[in-house]
C-alpha cells in the first residue's frame, strides 16, 4: 500500500527537502507500506473532491486562508490527519493558552491584555471604539504589574512586536508602536536562571538551551545537562500538556525557569522552528521526530481529534506536583506514547542509521551548503559553512 504525505509550504526549503529525503530512503514500513511525499500547490478545490493525502503537514494555512480552508475541508470531510489542524491554532491564540495554562495551575507570569492602540482600519471598529471602549490608564496598568515587563502581541509570531519596558517612557512608546497589534503586559521574570526552548512533534519532546539575545545561529545551546532531571520532566511536562490540550501535535513552548520554578511564557506556535541554520545539531532529531510521527500516525490509521475535551484537564485537583503527574498522564494518554514507543522500535528501528548515513555523507552536505548559500551574504557563507559542518559533525560523533 502506497501513502502520501503533503506538506504545504511557504518559502522554506532546507527541512522540507530533508524531509523528502529521509521519507523516501525510508522504503517499506513492516506491516504499513510505503510512503511518498509531495508538496501541496494551491488551486480551486471541489468541497466533494477525495484528497490523495493520509496526512498533511501545515506550514502556510496559519496566514494564507485559501489553503486553510481546504485543510479545514479534508479534516472535516476526510479525515486526513493535520499537523497541525487550523480548528485549534485558529481559535486558540496565545490569549487563549495563557487562560487555559493558568485555570490549571501553571506559574504563567501576570499578564494583562490591553485594548488597540489604534483600532483595526474599519469602520465598524471606529465607531465601537469611539462609543464604547472605556478610556483606561495605561500607566497604571504597567504599574499594578510592576516593571520590568514585556510587551507583546496576544497572537505572536516570530518575536514580531516584542518590547522589554522597564519605564513609563518605553511603555508609551512600546504602546504607541504598537499600532493595530492587539497586545499582552506580561510581567518579566527578572533573574531567571536559564531560558528553555521546547520542541514537540507528536509525542517527543526536545528541550533545547535558548539565548534569545544571540544571533539565530547561535540562539540553540548544545548542552545536555543545563536543566536537572526534576526541572527537565517538568519542561516536557508543560509542553506536553499544553499540545495534547489543544490538541497541537507540532508546536514549541518557552520556559523561564527560576531557581526550583518553571515559568511558562510562550506556546501555540503554528510553524514552529525546525530551520537548519537554526536548530544546527537538533535538526537530524527534528526530521527523525517528524517522519517517525507521520509514519505512526498514517500506519496505525491514528484519528485526528477536531474537538477538545478540556474538562478532564479541569477535573484535576490536587498539589502543583500531583496536577503536574495527573497532566502527564492525560497528555501520554492523548499522544499515544507507549504505543508510539513501541511501534518505533518495531517498525522504525533502521531510522537512526538512515539519517546517521545520511547525515554523515555527501548528499546532506550539500543541502547545508546550499541553505548558507541561501541565508548568508556572500562574505559569510564560508564562516558559517564550517560553523554548521562543526555542529552536525558533533552530533554525528555523539549518535554514532
Amino acid at each position: 500500500m502506497r501513502h502520501l504525505v503533503g506538506l504545504l509550504l511557504g518559502t522554506e526549503q532546507d527541512w522540507p527537502a530533508a524531509f523528502e529525503t529521509v521519507l523516501r530512503r525510508l522504503g517499506p514500513v513492516k506491516g504499513v507500506g510505503e510512503f511518498d511525499v509531495e508538496r501541496i500547490t494551491i488551486e480551486p478545490f471541489d468541497l466533494r473532491d477525495s484528497p490523495r493525502h493520509d496526512l498533511v503537514i501545515d506550514r502556510l494555512a496559519y496566514w494564507y486562508y485559501h489553503p486553510r480552508e481546504w485543510l479545514k475541508k479534508i479534516a472535516m470531510m476526510d479525515d486526513v490527519y493535520l499537523l497541525n489542524s487550523p480548528f485549534t491554532f485558529q481559535s486558540m491564540e496565545k490569549q487563549a493558552a495563557y487562560c487555559a495554562m493558568m485555570r490549571l495551575g501553571l506559574k504563567v507570569p501576570d499578564t494583562v491584555l490591553v485594548p488597540y492602540k489604534n483600532p483595526p482600519d474599519n469602520t465598524r471598529y471606529a465607531y465601537t471604539a469611539a462609543r464604547y471602549n472605556r478610556p483606561f490608564d495605561l500607566d497604571e496598568v504597567a504599574d499594578r504589574i510592576g516593571y520590568p515587563l514585556f510587551m507583546k502581541p496576544y497572537d505572536g509570531g516570530a518575536w514580531r512586536g516584542v518590547s522589554l519596558v522597564r519605564d513609563r517612557a518605553e511603555l508609551h512608546r512600546a504602546y504607541d508602536q504598537s499600532g493595530e497589534m492587539l497586545m499582552h503586559l506580561q510581567k518579566a521574570v527578572e533573574g531567571y536562571d536559564v531560558f528553555a526552548r521546547s520542541l514537540s512533534i507528536g509525542a517527543e519532546t526536545m528541550v533545547m538551551r535558548f539565548r534569545p539575545d544571540e544571533p539565530m545561529h547561535a540562539r540553540y545551546a548544545v548542552d545536555h545537562e543545563f536543566l536537572s532531571p526534576a526541572l527537565g520532566e517538568e519542561v516536557v511536562t508543560i509542553g506536553r500538556l499544553v499540545n495534547a490540550f489543544f490538541r497541537w501535535e507540532f508546536n514549541s513552548c518557552e520556559t523561564l525557569v527560576k531557581g526550583a520554578d518553571v515559568h511558562p511564557i510562550d506556546y501555540a506556535n503554528a510553524c514552529p522552528d525546525v530551520a537548519l541554520t537554526s536548530l544546527h545539531y537538533y535538526f537530524p532529531w527534528a526530521i527523525k521526530a517528524l517522519v517517525r510521527w507521520s509514519v505512526f500516525c498514517v500506519g496505525t490509521g491514528r484519528r485526528p481529534r477536531l474537538d477538545l475535551d478540556t474538562r478532564e484537564y479541569f477535573a484535576v485537583t490536587g498539589s502543583y506536583e500531583e496536577r503536574l503527574a495527573a497532566y502527564r498522564r492525560l497528555a501520554d494518554a492523548y499522544f499515544e506514547t507507549d504505543r508510539y514507543h513501541d511501534f518505533c522500535e518495531s517498525r522504525l528501528r533502521h531510522l537512526d542509521e538512515i539519517v546517521l548515513d545520511w547525515v554523515a555523507g555527501p548528499d546532506f552536505d550539500r543541502l547545508l551548503v546550499d541553505t548558507v548559500t541561501a541565508t548568508y551574504p556572500a562574505a559569510e557563507r564560508d564562516r558559517f559553512v564550517a560553523h554548521f559542518r562543526g555542529l552536525l559533525g558533533l552530533w554525528v560523533k555523539d549518535s554514532g
